[in-house]
């Protein structure tokens, strides 16, 4: 599978730069910034989750996770982490587990963590478990669309 067609689309119909990398089979989002070289904080993790009963994306530095706490701030009364088979359908087009972190290509809401306001390039799945996008966090956020910034994350316990 190659990049998501969806992503491609958005990224050609806005003029985006963008590198895309290649790497062996990667599950996990620290084993991805690691073979991409890069520090785990500029690789954006994609987690979904179910909040009031409907799916909605937060994105996350790799080394980081999603504190239900701070999303039940956000509005949410009941936040759980969504199950691979729960939301599989919804990027039918993506690896499960793989998406990219634009929620507004999938008609979901999402949140991005505060914590890339910093980084000057964002690094994310292409929808993809064998390969890795590179664009500018301005692109990034003209893509998005207002301000999807919002403190999410906690340091992971792991």
């Amino acid at each position: 599978m190659a990049i998501s067609q969806k992503l491609k689309d958005l990224l050609d119909e806005h003029g985006v730069e963008y590198e895309v990398e290649k790497h062996r089979e990667l599950f996990t989002a620290q084993e991805v910034a690691a073979s991409e070289h890069i520090t785990g904080y500029e690789f954006a993790k994609v987690v979904i989750l179910k909040a009031d009963g409907k799916f909605i994306m937060a994105v996350v530095p790799a080394p980081y996770d999603v504190s239900i706490d701070k999303i039940k701030a956000l509005g949410y009364k009941k936040v759980e982490i969504a199950s691979e088979e729960d939301f599989k359908d919804l990027f039918s087009e993506c690896d499960t587990g793989a998406m990219p972190p634009f929620g507004n290509l999938y008609d979901i809401p999402f949140y991005v963590d505060e914590f890339f306001k910093k980084e000057e390039e964002i690094v994310f799945n292409s929808g993809t478990h064998t390969e890795t996008v590179k664009i500018k966090r301005e692109d990034y956020e003209r893509l998005v669309g207002g301000d999807v910034y919002s403190d999410i994350s906690m340091p992971s316990r792991k």
